[in-house]
């Protein structure tokens, strides 16, 4: 969950033209495309921007292993990034740790994926990491894929949020683009919402400031909306707390619990399909199925 010192730190690091509270100053100057693009273009480098994409701080050794690079190249490369305002860097005793400059970030990333070509899957284990992204996932600091639709989903359902159904109809969509922040509708958090998150928890009158409480991202995946802004991080923390849902094996991966599938049914009404079983168990028997790597 995003906090104080950490917004102070995005603000102070942010470039030009960018507000931290999520809406964007009208630019004054034109931009460098190529720059930021040749920064991105790298294939270690990128490795290991989608490996920060879930918003966590992760140290250079990490990031060197799930690059496939040394420690030396790896520093070089991590250097560029943070002077090119793509990443922020913070010593932790004899360790640096690197995290995404903020949200604008993930969203350049999650774009840029809409034109890539898809990597080769060339492996079981590749196949199945795939999959388990499409399952669930962080965006930034907020739930993605099957599961996070699903979330936002029951949020609407159970009128917690009000002001559309949650759906992406690209041939009505105004400015709505796919794996970006939506723009065409407005959602109201409602007073049941606010008792019943409540009950979660979750203070709604305290989310963290200077970003807004409620907004939606159009995922890349299901094209439909999930939850982000305030709420959607804070959220998404909770269910974390809860144990409702852990770190997968994979970076992004978002894992559903036992305890959260059982808990978000009995309180979102959410009601998981095969496709959004907690993993590593069978959604029809409740057993372990067999591990696959």
């Amino acid at each position: 969950m995003p906090n104080t010192d950490h917004d102070r730190a995005h603000s102070m690091n942010s470039p030009p033209g960018h507000d931290p509270s999520g809406e964007r100053e009208p630019l004054k100057h034109q931009t460098d495309i190529a720059r930021a693009a040749a920064l991105i273009a790298d294939p270690s480098r990128a490795r290991m921007l989608k490996c920060l994409g879930d918003g966590r701080a992760l140290p250079a050794n990490a990031l060197a292993t799930e690059a496939g690079i040394g420690a030396a190249t790896a520093s070089a490369h991590l250097a560029k990034l943070v002077e090119g305002a793509l990443l922020t860097v913070e010593q932790r005793g004899r360790h640096r740790f690197y995290r995404l400059a903020g949200p604008d970030v993930s969203a350049a990333l999650e774009c840029l994926a809409l034109i890539a070509p898809p990597l080769a899957i060339n492996s079981l284990k590749q196949s199945n990491r795939a999959i388990a992204l499409h399952r669930g996932r962080s965006c930034y600091d907020h739930l993605a894929g099957r599961l996070g639709v699903a979330l936002m989903r029951g949020l609407l359902e159970r009128g917690i949020l009000t002001g559309h159904d949650g759906i992406h109809r690209p041939d009505e969509a105004v400015r709505d683009q796919p794996a970006s922040y939506g723009h065409d509708v407005r959602y109201r958090l409602t007073r049941t919402g606010r008792m019943e998150l409540a009950g979660l928890g979750i203070e709604t009158d305290r989310l963290p400031p200077r970003r807004p409480a409620i907004r939606y991202c159009v995922d890349w995946s299901e094209h439909q909306h999930h939850l982000a802004g305030g709420l959607g991080a804070v959220l998404t923390a909770r269910l974390f707390a809860l144990d409702w849902v852990r770190w997968g094996r994979s970076p992004r991966v978002v894992d559903l619990t036992d305890t959260g599938a059982h808990g978000l049914e009995r309180t979102l009404g959410i009601v998981l399909t095969d496709a959004m079983a907690p993993a590593g168990r069978d959604p029809r028997t409740g057993h372990d199925q067999e591990e696959r790597t």
